[in-house]
């Protein structure tokens, strides 16, 4: 059952890059430090993410199709999934805050699946689990979510 004010699907994905430009302000968006650590990032990615994320970067069964009731399936952070459509800002904000809270400082309702781990990570882990996945990309997919980041 959909309800009204709820995003799912193409709607999450609009309003996730609407939120980045409003939680800026459009004066300072968050970039990925020089100084990561992929080894820990994959670490980290594998005590906090891989359950729901697959251990593979993956993504759970189906995660394109939501069920209706409850939030949508997890999805893969591999190169079929859409995580590198965003730039850095929203990526790091989505993961430190959560889906919910993220959109919700925005106005906008939505059950996200994804919870904040702003008080379990500091930033820097954030930025180790982002360089991390990023790292298995394709050079191409690099290419066009660096684009998405300088155009945030």
């Amino acid at each position: 059952m959909r309800h009204p004010g709820v995003l799912t699907g193409a709607g999450v994905l609009a309003a996730g890059v609407i939120a980045v430009g409003v939680l800026t302000g459009g004066t300072h968006t968050q970039r990925q430090p020089e100084d990561v650590d992929i080894a820990d990032g994959e670490a980290l990615y594998q005590a906090h993410c891989a359950a729901c994320h697959g251990a593979r970067l993956e993504g759970q069964e189906n995660w394109q199709t939501a069920s209706g009731d409850g939030p949508p399936p997890a999805p893969p952070h591999d190169a079929s999934g859409h995580t590198w459509h965003h730039g850095d800002d929203l990526l790091f904000t989505y993961t430190k805050l959560g889906g919910a809270e993220t959109l919700a400082r925005q106005g906008v309702q939505f059950e996200s699946g994804m919870p904040g781990f702003g008080e379990d990570l500091s930033d820097r882990d954030i930025w180790n689990i982002l360089a991390f996945i990023k790292s298995t990309w394709p050079q191409r997919v690099k290419e066009v979510q660096a684009a998405r980041t300088a155009a945030e």
